[in-house]
């Protein structure tokens, strides 16, 4: 099992570095919760659990998976909307009531044939650390806590749920497209 890298702050990756850092990724992981999801957990009358998902980051997912990338859902909750939602954007790895998210990434890179450099994961708190100091490329919504957004290579402009996961797609495509002499814009 590969070793996890020491959590630490990362210095900002220049344009070209994370051009070619995003060129490399055949996986894109994320986190649910605080990611795809405003971080809110609302609760009808009757009890029923609710989340509001972005349509952008939906979109995001799909032209990944368009371009040949693998996604996944890593997530500490286990719930059934979560599960519709993975199966409405025909996302083939959706994992849920995971405490080890370093130990579902590790074994997806296995499973593709493909190293941890080769993952982006997106996380927003403290129980995503790890997982993010392992990829080769991570990143954060803008709202997400301190002691991630101290460890990310990139902190997303976008919150949680407001299309976070839309921005971190578009960037691993750009830089999939261009050529490697053009810079890409943040």
């Amino acid at each position: 099992m590969p070793k996890a890298r020491q959590t630490q702050r990362r210095r900002a990756p220049t344009r070209l570095s994370l051009m070619r850092t995003l060129q490399r990724v055949r996986l894109v992981a994320m986190d649910v919760d605080g990611v795809l999801t405003d971080a809110g957990m609302y609760y009808s009358e009757s009890g029923d659990e609710l989340k509001k998902f972005n349509t952008r980051d939906g979109m995001g997912i799909k032209m990944l998976q368009a371009a040949g990338l693998v996604t996944a859902f890593i997530t500490r909750e286990k719930t059934a909307i979560v599960e519709r939602r993975g199966q409405k954007l025909a996302v083939p790895e959706v994992h849920q009531g995971v405490d080890d998210k370093l130990a579902v990434l590790t074994t997806l890179a296995q499973k593709y044939g493909i190293s941890l450099d080769q993952i982006a994961y997106i996380g927003d708190d403290v129980n995503d650390v790890e997982a993010l100091c392992a990829v080769g490329f991570s990143a954060a919504p803008a709202d997400a806590m301190p002691a991630v957004l101290q460890v990310v290579h990139y902190v997303c402009k976008k919150k949680g749920g407001e299309g976070a996961v839309r921005e971190l797609a578009d960037l691993i495509l750009t830089a999939q497209h261009l050529p490697e002499s053009k810079p890409i814009f943040l």
